[in-house]
């Protein structure tokens, strides 16, 4: 579905104010204790691309390899550090793209293994960036990874407002929006929340051939050839995706 997320939101329908809920929003400023936005929300997995994104050019000419963002950090005014794990094979490409990407500055190899590389980077003023505007309108970060075709991104926002409003910063900036899906958080008919589509898929895969079974159907290298990733994409897909159910379950 390649939509604008706010039609896409309508369409849905199934959104805080149509179930019934209270968004913190409505809530009393002078109530006491902690404001809650845990009850509901949407999540919406969205592909967005600009040509000047953070990393799209290196992105452009490396459509072979996979960028996962580990984290953002400032170690001083104007110096925004990023983090990053590269998957693939194609490092060569990647690293003579990286150096003429006008949106990074600076790039660091910090660590290095047989199929992925650690880099950091620092962020200029030419790059556009959306985590902060994600934060700024109450929106929660849960996947990020590129694609060829702009990032894929799974956010989760406690209202249909606060979705329309992430959705109006991207197109004041000329940031393309397409909709993969959504879902009320909650919804249990619609895949288990917070858990992304390529987490969901290897469980789903490693379930049905037996890799939890003892003694194992499938190995990691089976199923990373089966769903054609590196064996530590499986690895780290495995313990977030376990992670995030022993999380929802537990609690």
């Amino acid at each position: 579905m390649s939509t604008d997320a706010e039609d896409a939101a309508d369409t849905e329908g199934a959104t805080t104010a149509d179930t019934g809920r209270v968004s913190s929003a409505d809530t009393d400023d002078n109530q006491q204790g902690i404001r809650s936005q845990a009850e509901g929300g949407i999540i919406a997995q969205l592909r967005l691309d600009h040509s000047a994104l953070f990393l799209r050019p290196t992105l452009q000419h490396a459509p072979d390899v996979t960028v996962e963002p580990e984290y953002w950090t400032t170690v001083e005014p104007e110096r925004p550090f990023v983090f990053v794990t590269v998957y693939g094979s194609e490092f060569e490409t990647f690293d003579t793209a990286l150096e003429a990407d006008p949106t990074v500055t600076d790039p660091v190899l910090v660590d290095r293994y047989p199929d992925r590389r650690v880099y950091r980077v620092t962020l200029t003023d030419r790059a556009v960036t959306f985590t902060a505007e994600t934060a700024a309108v109450g929106g929660r970060l849960l996947d990020l990874s590129s694609s060829r075709d702009g990032w894929l991104v799974q956010l989760r926002f406690p209202d249909r407002e606060r979705l329309v409003a992430f959705n109006d910063y991207c197109r004041e900036r000329d940031i393309s929006v397409t909709v993969d899906h959504l879902r009320v958080s909650d919804d249990e008919g619609d895949g288990v929340v917070a858990l992304t589509d390529k987490q969901q898929e290897l469980l789903a895969v490693a379930y049905e051939e037996g890799y939890f079974d003892v003694p194992r159907g499938i190995s990691q290298d089976e199923l990373a050839d089966r769903l054609d990733v590196s064996k530590s994409a499986v690895s780290q897909r495995l313990r977030r995706a376990i992670g995030e159910l022993c999380a929802a379950t537990l609690s």
